[in-house]
This record gives C-alpha cells, sequence and structure tokens, in this order.
C-alpha cells in the first residue's frame, strides 16, 4: 500500500515579470489571490482553476493533489 504525499511547498512564478518565489501552500483555504513581492501584480486564478497555486506554480493546491476538487 502506497502512502500519498502531499506537497506542501510550491514555487509561484508570476506571469507578469517572471519573477519565482517558493511559498507554502495554504491546506484549510483556497488561496484566491498573491501579490508579486517583485513587481506587485496581483495573481488570480485562471478561468477554470480555483487558486493561484494551481495556476502558476509548480505543484496544485493539496486538494487537487488528493484527486478532489479544488478547494471545493
Amino acid at each position: 500500500m502506497t502512502e500519498n504525499t502531499i506537497t506542501l511547498q510550491s514555487t509561484l512564478t508570476c506571469p507578469e515579470c517572471g519573477h519565482a518565489t517558493t511559498q507554502t501552500m495554504p491546506t484549510d483555504f483556497c488561496q484566491w489571490f498573491y501579490k508579486c513581492t517583485a513587481c506587485g501584480a496581483v495573481l488570480k486564478p485562471l478561468p477554470g482553476d480555483c487558486c493561484v497555486f494551481c495556476s502558476y506554480a509548480t505543484v496544485p493546491c493539496p486538494p487537487r493533489q488528493e484527486g478532489k476538487d479544488c478547494c471545493g
């Protein structure tokens, strides 16, 4: 039996300036907005995604990793 491990660290990349930063994803809520620390752009999820991690990060949010509806 294989245990599924949830990854909480994900690298967000700003689509405006390309700045990347590693963040810890929340496990108890969706992060709908993220302000880029380099250029100040406010990131919002792309259509069809529920959070900024699903849209702009290297690892999707914890619910998606578990195969559930995103933050639903």
